[in-house]
């Protein structure tokens, strides 16, 4: 099924396609705010400032969620102002990512191993039909791009085990360093001058805020992935509200549905008033 949030929005010109990585295609690191959170949460509950669970729990997720799709550090980062707001002394960003990361790992280890030694088929780990809709926009002749928050190397080789990096080519693009080298902003701004696209011919596949919302700031079009992880068969409603409140024109669970998205997202025909198309 695919929800149709803003009647009339439509990619039939779209010729470059923006992916997110985490969530959006990939399902190695599903689980992973259910690591980002309960640590973040530690972190301030350690101060005493005397706030419930709740209170602490409604601020991470908040900060959580606003820069899901922005790299890793930014979050780190938002915790750590969140800490020195509360009258804390914070740790460098870089340290408590380092913490995350180090807690994430022990929950995906296997699921890498697992891939690395080909015990696991890739399927596994990706949002169902995946594969369909990057067979298919490649052989239309679309460009794509893949832009994560996670770590250049660690996006790299996740896709090459998912044998999705064939579709991308060069074009894939990771949390580097030096923050002023990368970003989606910068990456969509790359795509419209340097590469020479118009707006309406940029279309994002997206389970973040960020994404999502720096292509429709540029004027193209966006697919919100609000799918509940692991299963990825419903729609997650937290994830729907935040998706369509940033401006996703399309909400869906995953890809299983490619000749409705087709007819719905690619055609040029008039959508039909219902909100949904099922």
């Amino acid at each position: 099924m695919i929800e149709i949030v803003r009647p009339g929005a439509s990619a039939a010109e779209a010729k470059v396609v923006i992916f997110d990585f985490d969530g959006t295609l990939s399902l190695i690191r599903s689980g992973w705010m259910e690591i980002m959170a309960p640590m973040c949460i530690e972190e301030l509950a350690q101060l005493g400032t005397g706030e419930s669970e709740k209170q602490l729990k409604a601020t991470v997720e908040e900060f959580i969620w606003r820069l899901t799709g922005k790299e890793t550090i930014y979050q780190m980062m938002a915790l750590a102002e969140a800490v020195r707001a509360r009258g804390g002394i914070p740790a460098d960003p870089r340290v408590y990512k380092k913490r995350y990361l180090d807690r994430l790992g022990m929950k995906i280890s296997h699921r890498l191993a697992d891939l690395r030694s080909r015990r696991a088929d890739p399927a596994r780990y990706l949002v169902p039909g995946s594969r369909r809709v990057l067979e298919e926009l490649a052989s239309r002749g679309l460009v794509l791009y893949l832009a994560s928050g996670t770590d250049h190397a660690n996006v790299k080789e996740e896709a090459e085990l998912l044998d999705v990096a064939r579709y991308f080519g060069a074009r894939i693009y990771g949390a580097q360093e030096d923050l002023k080298s990368f970003s989606k902003a910068i990456l969509v701004q790359r795509i419209l001058s340097e590469a020479g696209f118009r707006a309406a011919e940029l279309l994002v596949f997206g389970d973040g805020y960020v994404e999502i919302e720096e292509v429709k700031k540029a004027g193209g079009t966006a697919i919100g992935v609000a799918t509940a992880e692991p299963e990825c068969v419903t729609v997650d409603p937290w994830k729907r509200k935040r998706l369509i409140d940033v401006g996703a024109d399309f909400i869906i669970p995953n890809y299983l549905s490619f000749g409705e998205m087709e007819r719905v997202v690619f055609g040029r025909a008039e959508q039909p008033e219902a909100a949904a198309i099922r």
